[in-house]
């Protein structure tokens, strides 16, 4: 069984008179364990297939599934559970709430996922190399230990499917492959994870790449 599936996913924006057809039939599979990046350029689609992979979107045509469950065209409250059990999600930036410090952000994710079994919250900071900031607000941290408190929250509920949307945009070079040693290492421990980016990098980390351009897979 896939850990994510999409299958021949439409989507597609009305303004007025205007249609932009977002994604035009993406199909992809990741197995347990493995690290795929999503490249193409602005527009591509990337972001769009994110969320509909997330549940935070839904397709007009096609489904997704999560380890066997479908998460797409079902209520709000049962796309929310599914997310909040097996699905990691790690933006760009505001990965954290600011009025929370970083244990309490680990604390509310594993709270939502009570069944999860995540792990705890002084390991998981550990191996993203923030021991010593659980009391930090987000304000406190640098913009490399933000990212990887964020991706410690993402990690937090201990997902199928881990989904990156841009997680080092916003980063130097150095940090930019610290957190992707900590993409591959959650890959490596058996998740799912797909990582939409411009950088170069991030293929290069990755075990497969797809890429999309006007909404449509062509590689």
């Amino acid at each position: 069984m896939s850990a994510i599936e999409a299958r021949s996913l439409y989507r597609f924006f009305r303004a007025g008179e205007e249609e932009t057809l977002a994604l035009q039939g993406v199909s992809l599979t990741v197995a347990s364990g493995e690290l795929v990046a999503v490249v193409g350029p602005s527009g591509s689609g990337k972001s769009t297939l994110f969320a509909c992979l997330a549940g935070l979107d839904e397709p007009d045509g096609g489904a997704v599934l999560v380890a066997g469950k479908r998460i797409s065209h079902r209520p709000e409250p049962v796309r929310a559970r599914l997310r909040a059990d097996r699905i990691g999600v790690l933006f760009q930036s505001a990965n954290l709430i600011a009025h929370l410090t970083v244990e309490a952000n680990l604390a509310l994710v594993q709270a939502l996922s009570p069944g999860s079994g995540g792990p705890a919250r002084a390991e998981l900071l550990a191996s993203v190399g923030l021991e010593g900031r659980a009391s930090a607000y987000p304000s406190e941290l640098s913009g490399g230990e933000a990212a990887r408190a964020g991706l410690a929250v993402a990690l937090a509920n201990d997902p199928v499917v881990l989904l990156a949307d841009e997680p080092t945009g916003e980063l130097d070079s150095v940090t930019e492959a610290a957190v992707l040693q900590l993409l591959v290492a959650a890959a490596r421990r058996g998740v799912a994870v797909l990582a939409a980016s411009h950088s170069v990098a991030v293929p290069e980390a990755a075990d497969r790449t797809v890429r999309l351009a006007d909404g449509r897979v062509i590689g």
